[in-house]
This record gives C-alpha cells, sequence and structure tokens, in this order.
C-alpha cells in the first residue's frame, strides 16, 4: 500500500478529481461521513445533531502548512466566525475548537512561532469568551518542541488550552508525565503522520504498546485525559485502567472522528462516559482526506475498514 503515497499525493491537488470525488453520488455521501460540509452553517448544523445525541464535539476548521500569512488571518476569522455561531446556539458548553498551529502561521517564514501564537492567543481569548475551550492539535514531529512551547506561553493565561501527543513518538510517554497536572488537557491519539523509526515506533504492536503505557501516566496524573481512539482493544484498556485508578467518568473522556465508529460512540455515551466527536470542515476537505491516507498505509486500511462497518 505504500506505492500508493505517490499518486494520492498527487490526486490531493487536483481540482478535477476533487470535483469529481464531490459530486459523483456514492463518493459525495462517503465524504459527507466524514466531513459534514465546506461552511460554519453545515459544521454548526452537524455539531447540533451530536450534542443532541449526547456528545460533545471539537471542529477543526481544515488547513495545514500555512505560507501565506492572509490565508493564516483567514483561518483565523473562520475560528472566531464558528465560535461566534456556536455561542449563539448555544453549543458552546459541549462544543470547542482544535487548531493545527501550521495553519495559522507557525510555518511562515522568519516570525512564524510569533505569529501562531498571536494568532493562538486570539483564538483562545475567543473561546474562553464564547464559555469554551481551545485543544492545540500536533503534526510531524519536526513541530513537537515548537508546539509544545506555544502550548506553556498559551497555557499563562489560558490554562485551560489542550495539548495533543502522539504515542508512536518515543518521547511521548515523556511528554505525559509532563503534563498530567491537575487542570491539564491532554488528548492522547496514536499519531497519523508517516515518521522515520529513529523518533518513531514502526510497529503496530509497539504503537499500541506505547499507547497503554501513555495511558496509564494520564490516568494516574491530576490532569483530564482525553483517549483518542477507535480501537476496540484500546478502548476497553481506557475502560479497565480508568476503573483501577478511580477515576470517575467525567473525569476523562474519550474521542473519535466524526463518521467512525458512531455505534461504539452511542453504547458509551449510554454507559455513562463522556464522548467527544472530532469534526473537521472547510473546503481543505479533500487534499486533508487524500493527504490522511497517503501519509500512512494503516490509515487507508482504517478507512477501507470504516466504510464496511460503523460498528
Amino acid at each position: 500500500m505504500a506505492l500508493l503515497s505517490r499518486p494520492l499525493l498527487l490526486l490531493s491537488r487536483s481540482e478535477q478529481v476533487k470535483k469529481l470525488v464531490s459530486t459523483m453520488p456514492v463518493s459525495a455521501g462517503i465524504v459527507r461521513s466524514y466531513v459534514p460540509g465546506e461552511s460554519t452553517q453545515s459544521v454548526v448544523e452537524a455539531s447540533a445533531q451530536q450534542v443532541e445525541a449526547g456528545l460533545r464535539v471539537s471542529l477543526d476548521f481544515l488547513g495545514e502548512d500555512t505560507l501565506d500569512a492572509e490565508q493564516a488571518d483567514a483561518t483565523v476569522a473562520a475560528y472566531l466566525e464558528v465560535l461566534d455561531q456556536l455561542a449563539a446556539r448555544g453549543l458552546t458548553r459541549m462544543a470547542e475548537v482544535s487548531v493545527k498551529l501550521s495553519a495559522i502561521g507557525q510555518a511562515l517564514p522568519d516570525q512564524g512561532h510569533k505569529i501562531a501564537l498571536e494568532n493562538a492567543r486570539t483564538i483562545c481569548r475567543a473561546a474562553r469568551n464564547a464559555g469554551t475551550t481551545v485543544t492545540l492539535d500536533m503534526e510531524d514531529h519536526t513541530t513537537t518542541d515548537a508546539t509544545l512551547a506555544t502550548l506553556r506561553e498559551l497555557r499563562k493565561d489560558f490554562p485551560e488550552t489542550g495539548a495533543v501527543l502522539q504515542a508512536y513518538l518515543h518521547r511521548t510517554e515523556a511528554d505525559c508525565r509532563a503534563l498530567a497536572y491537575e487542570g491539564s488537557r491532554v488528548r492522547l491519539c496514536k499519531g497519523a503522520y508517516n515518521e522515520p523509526e529513529e523518533v518513531a515506533f514502526q510497529d503496530d504492536l509497539d504503537v499500541d504498546r506505547s499507547y497503554v503505557r501513555c495511558l496509564k501516566v494520564l490516568l494516574r496524573g491530576q490532569g483530564y485525559p482525553m483517549i483518542a481512539t477507535h480501537d476496540p482493544r484500546l478502548v476497553e484498556i481506557a475502560s479497565t485502567l480508568a476503573s483501577r485508578y478511580n477515576r470517575e467518568q467525567g473525569s476523562y473522556e474519550f474521542q473519535m472522528l466524526y463518521g467512525i465508529r458512531p455505534e461504539e460512540q452511542k453504547r458509551l455515551v449510554e454507559a455513562g462516559e463522556r464522548v467527544r466527536v472530532y469534526i473537521p470542515y472547510g473546503q481543505e476537505w479533500y487534499g486533508y482526506l487524500m493527504r490522511r491516507l497517503a501519509e500512512r498505509p494503516q490509515n487507508l486500511t482504517f478507512f477501507l475498514r470504516s466504510l464496511i462497518s460503523k460498528k
């Protein structure tokens, strides 16, 4: 499947293929199952439906690796707009936003870190005013230190800002220990980027073992773990560990992607668990979807499997 990466990356830049995918009845239906739409209105409506079903949401305005300052500003404006509309609909108690720093200026030359920090502050301030929070998404390993540095700066004024850590990186267990303090919200995911063996586990079993080690650190700690996985075995292990460490329901949460295992999301909610759905939206949905499929062969396998079973 690694042979598919280059063709998928080429397709991610094709407007013709995007148009075909978004207009063919079958493929358009599949896309809407994972990305509810391009507009703020579409994602707010999708959020309202999730909240009505007892689920929380985290909204991601798609775009990354921005090399244009105006585009970074447009992304900030999109977050301010969605926060305003979520507040108007009374949804912010159950909705937050997730932000990639590379989408708001981190990758810009010279002043990228400073620009991204100021833009993130603007979004955090708007989120607090709306009655909700921000989580900083993690990207490939070359940005990990810069993202964590920005997190530390933001938490001086906005301690509620969430972090994301990726279990497939060798460093992550130590990062979990550093962030497992009171009031610290930490989303733990496996990781989706194609990382070199020098920095990341390559075998799926090794990634799973790292995930469990990190879970133990976070669930033993004083913070608020956000357990991002669709893996049934890891969900079961997380539930067992939460019980072992006397974690009350609501002192942690499960997170899953929009359209992935909705029946499991429903089951967890009915069992009294707190569940948050990560919802990507915006005009960059096509490139996002194709790049995620290209970056790791496992992503394509998972995507195809999810089309067969929604459980």
